[in-house]
């Protein structure tokens, strides 16, 4: 159940695509589902295939870790 400013807003952006509520739900629903991170597999896989066939740089894996761990502490500070 929508709060009644909630779904003035939401008819607001309807009307402003030109569409129902309904279609407008219907589609953003459907964008969401879309986006959701496990939906597809096979473009993910593809996108891993393509990136591993790349030469990038690289260093000690402790030192890296030691480097993001640092990054996640200075951020706490902020």
């Amino acid at each position: 159940m929508f709060e009644d400013a909630e779904l003035r807003e939401i008819q607001r952006v309807a009307r402003r695509n030109r569409m129902t509520v309904a279609e407008w739900v219907r589609t953003s629903l459907r964008r969401a589902r879309a986006s959701e991170s496990g939906n597809d597999v096979g473009a993910k896989m593809e996108a891993l295939r393509r990136s591993s066939s790349y030469s990038y740089p690289t260093g000690d894996i402790d030192q890296m870790l030691k480097e993001i761990e640092s990054g996640y502490l200075d951020s706490t500070d902020r």
